[in-house]
């Protein structure tokens, strides 16, 4: 085993992610994979006499198809069947796979919107969602406590052991079936996607294929580079979208990011949509159009906006900290409409427990073709009706690591305003007397601070995040 493989391979809040040929190597995949064999033979849940079975997958990375192969030999050597996704695909895809596929869990080598230099490895449990804390923390415990096996790749698939499958086939067929193409097909609506060089590539296309919907693709080429830019679905990486939507007559513009598991829109005109919005959007939609009954989730640093919409619609509201991981247990457990995080993960009804950015996209679609008006115009109806906010945030990097936010806590006035509530149970977020909201999170791993802010006005939701800076420097 390698020396510091135990102390450099550590899963964060999705996956494990490193640098390339610095900390991720094949040496370390390899033995993270064996971890992975030794936790899938021990605990994963396995149904008595059925073959223990594992998909693998991954995306436009450099390496990611060499190292899905490197996990592939070293399951296989551990008696374990693997799928192995026979091209690049988002990673909903791969999840979809491993519920459909009956398997006991998945691995996707992927490391989502991180820069080009970055790969990561994903596990996803037998219902598609991600691997909860109890798992990583398994898998890392087990790190060393086997020899690394490995078979040869072309001889595993000769003999049946790795099965190389088009797992985007059935993804497809999935999503076709999901959404009202009946009723897209006709609609003359013109939309333009940027896929920022993911593993979406072609696939709203390949959903549209046949429609009157008037789609341009940008940036859906293989790029490992990703033209040097990393595939966040973030306003300073969508200059070219943007510029676009301000010039030419578009009623629809959405963006995925490397990992087809996340989205973000922009308007037509050029104004950013955030997914705060998104996932109010959707909601809206999915309760009134598609006649979906349950629930909503938001985090706990979702906009005051969807409060509204759910509280107008009389609709439960789940509010979880940060991280999808909540909304996906919520999403096993409780019968829901959508739920959604504020980077873009937006988890759909009567699907996989998971994020999925091209079905969010296209979702999004299907509300125009019912209201008959483009996104702009249906989200100035919404804003009107449950109020227009302006959400930001930021970090900062702190001296060492921040072991208590007491004093922010201890705030009873925020730039004259009065704090009227104060959750803590994931940061501390003070909500004030004028509908407006700061909030500060530390990172358990890193010296850094991150502070968000929302209100009715760009200046003020400015001011509110220099605030709560401020505070930080208190600490």
């Amino acid at each position: 085993m390698s020396a510091h493989a135990k102390d450099v391979i550590k899963f964060g809040t999705d996956g494990w992610r490193a640098i390339i040929a610095d900390t991720f190597t094949f040496e370390n995949v390899a033995i993270l994979a064996q971890a992975f064999a030794v936790w899938v033979r021990n605990d994963a849940k396995k149904i008595p006499g059925e073959i223990v079975r594992v998909a693998v997958g991954y995306d436009n990375r450099f390496l990611s198809k060499d190292f899905s192969e490197t996990v592939a030999t070293v399951l296989a050597a551990n008696d374990i069947e693997v799928i192995l996704a026979s091209a690049s695909l988002p990673t909903p895809a791969l999840s979809l796979a491993v519920r459909d596929l009956k398997c006991v869990a998945g691995v996707v080598i992927t490391a989502s919107h991180n820069p080009p230099e970055y790969n990561g490895f994903k596990i996803k449990t037998a219902e598609g969602g991600g691997a909860g804390k109890n798992i990583t923390d398994a898998v890392e415990g087990y790190i060393g406590s086997q020899a690394v096996q490995k078979v040869e790749f072309k001889q595993a698939v000769a003999d049946g052991e790795i099965k190389v499958v088009d797992l985007k086939k059935d993804y497809l067929k999935f999503i076709r079936g999901y959404v009202n193409l009946k009723k897209i097909k006709p609609a003359k609506f013109r939309v333009v996607q940027d896929v920022m060089h993911g593993s979406g590539g072609t696939l709203l296309a390949d959903v549209l294929k046949g429609s009157s919907i008037r789609l341009e693709l940008l940036r859906s080429d293989v790029n490992p580079g990703f033209g040097n830019c990393r595939p966040e679905p973030l306003p300073q990486y969508l200059t070219g979208l943007i510029a676009k939507m301000k010039k030419e007559k578009i009623d629809l513009g959405l963006v995925l990011d490397g990992d087809a598991d996340r989205v973000a829109a922009v308007l037509p005109g050029g104004e950013f949509l955030s997914p705060q919005k998104i996932l109010a959007l959707l909601a809206i939609h999915l309760f009134k159009n598609r006649g979906i009954k349950g629930g909503v989730i938001k985090t706990i640093c979702g906009t005051t906006m969807i409060d509204n919409m759910c509280k107008d619609y009389g609709i439960k509201l789940y509010e979880t900290p940060v991280g999808f991981k909540y909304i996906s247990d919520l999403m096993i457990n409780e019968k829901i409409i959508v739920g959604g995080e504020e980077a873009g993960g937006m988890g759909l009804p009567n699907f996989i427990p998971e994020r999925d950015g091209i079905l969010a996209g296209l979702l999004l679609l299907e509300m125009m073709v019912y209201e008959k008006k483009n996104i702009g115009k249906i989200l100035a109806e919404v804003e009107k009706k449950y109020g227009r906010y302006y959400y930001d945030k930021t970090s900062i990097s702190m001296k060492s690591l921040v072991k208590t936010l007491d004093p922010v806590k201890a705030t009873e006035k925020v730039l004259g305003q009065k704090v009227v509530a104060v959750k803590d149970y994931d940061g501390v977020k003070l909500e004030l007397a004028d509908d407006s909201w700061i909030m500060v999170r530390a990172s358990g791993t890193e010296p850094i601070l991150r502070a968000y802010a929302e209100s009715k006005s760009p200046k003020r939701t400015r001011d509110l995040l220099n605030y709560a800076l401020d505070l930080a420097k208190t600490l």
